[in-house]
């Protein structure tokens, strides 16, 4: 088979390395990549915001599947658009995608479903938002209802935090994306990722993760796209998970087949594990970055099969294996990222760091200049390893980030931590 990637991060040169592996493959190739997929597929230079030039290479090239990295292009309809070309392909159509694309669409259809999730408010003007919270018990979570590279949620611990991140919002600062506003109750308990395979009938539980959203050590500084992920999530035991499935995932599935746009592709749901179970907090249409750098560590199964299975809806009947191993990545990030990363320096020393055992070193933000590596984005690596405890895949991680020389990077030293505690007895 010959397969087109769209994307250009973290998440896809992990599911780049996953699906290089598969018997099934005949040709990889990425659009538009990055020097990391480069090792492992051929980069192409087009622009996934062309759908017509995407049919056009998948003609010319005989492609039989493409899949879908980030959300921007499912939410623009690149699945549609390519369907209605005769490409098969991994992600959810235009409408689907609203899952993510907009925020009050799925906490109204949560409400509609009677799906656990926070008490919201949805506005589109910046004056009714304020009164609203100024009414409400703080913290107070505000989102950008659209797509804000992760970046449109704020917790406000005080009425100011409140308005200045609505302001933020209706002042142009996630562009369309915060044309509207939701404002959500901030739910206690412990986060975690769920992911499942769609194929528009049937679901196919994936393996868990937790993330780490904050910029720096010990939870703090501001929300980026994620600092570090681990799998599994020692919270999401297996009656947790159950819950997930029949309170959250099935509901949803077959509430959007029910309105005439079935889901099909990976569902990704985060997660407050609260005192009364599982409450939904957002949906993504895509893997998780950098999620899915630990799941494709983890997996056994050949991608490409599974994705085709959910392509072409046989889910029903599929299974897949995992590594028993823990998998834990930390991301290196360019300093001033979240706000503006700096780019363009030299990045040495990955050829060390990939020496250690159990290590993949997963390009997020990179360019080739001659010899040279060259960071090129605001999260550039990701470090992951496998273990058979949380605290051996750390280390080995950490092990491998020490022979890394960049200066210029900056990343977290407790990815980890919850579950760490956990393995020392200490919750």
């Amino acid at each position: 088979m010959n397969v087109l990637l769209l994307g250009s991060g973290g998440r896809e040169h992990a599911l780049a390395w996953a699906l290089s592996a598969s018997p099934l493959l005949t040709s990889l190739f990425c659009a538009p990549g990055n020097a990391g997929i480069a090792e492992v597929a051929e980069c192409v230079p087009l622009d996934i915001t062309d759908h017509n030039a995407l049919a056009a290479f998948c003609r010319e090239n005989r492609i039989d599947l493409v899949v879908v990295g980030p959300e921007a292009p499912l939410v623009a309809g690149v699945a549609d658009d390519l369907a209605a070309a005769g490409i098969k392909v991994f992600g959810p159509s235009r409408a689907a995608a609203r899952l993510e694309g907009s925020k009050g669409f799925t906490k109204d259809l949560c409400r509609e479903l009677g799906i656990p999730t926070a008490a919201y408010a949805r506005f589109s003007d910046a004056e009714a938002a304020k009164t609203y919270a100024a009414r409400h018990p703080l913290p107070l979570v505000v989102k950008a209802d659209g797509l804000a590279a992760g970046k449109g949620v704020v917790i406000a611990e005080t009425k100011e935090a409140a308005e200045k991140a609505i302001e933020a919002c209706f002042g142009g600062s996630f562009g369309q994306a915060g044309a509207e506003v939701v404002i959500e109750e901030y739910l206690q308990g412990e986060e975690a990722s769920f992911f499942a395979l769609v194929d528009g009938k049937h679901a196919l539980p994936l393996a868990t993760a937790q993330d780490h959203k904050r910029a720096f050590d010990g939870e703090t500084g501001p929300n980026t796209g994620g600092m570090g992920a681990y799998s599994p999530a020692p919270v999401m035991t297996p009656e947790m998970s159950e819950r997930v499935m029949s309170e959250i995932i099935r509901p949803t599935v077959a509430g959007m087949a029910a309105r005439g746009t079935p889901y099909k592709g990976v569902l990704y749901a985060g997660l407050m594990i609260t005192a009364e179970g599982p409450k939904l907090i957002e949906y993504n249409v895509r893997f998780g970055d950098p999620e899915a750098q630990v799941l494709m560590m983890r997996l056994k199964s050949d991608l490409l099969a599974a994705l085709l299975a959910t392509v072409d809806g046989v889910l029903g009947s599929f299974d897949l294996r995992w590594h028993d191993d823990v998998a834990l990545t930390v991301v290196l990030a360019a300093e001033g990222y979240p706000g503006t990363p700096v780019k363009g320096t030299e990045i040495r020393g990955l050829e060390e760091a990939a020496k250690v055992p159990g290590v993949e070193i997963f390009h997020a933000g990179t360019r080739r200049a001659g010899a040279r590596l060259i960071a090129n984005g605001g999260r550039v690596l990701n470090v992951a390893a496998r273990g058979r405890t949380v605290s051996e895949a750390r280390d080995r991680a950490y092990e491998a980030i020490s022979r890394i020389d960049w200066p210029q990077g900056f990343y977290r030293r407790d990815i980890g931590w919850r579950a760490i505690a956990r393995e020392r007895g200490g919750e």
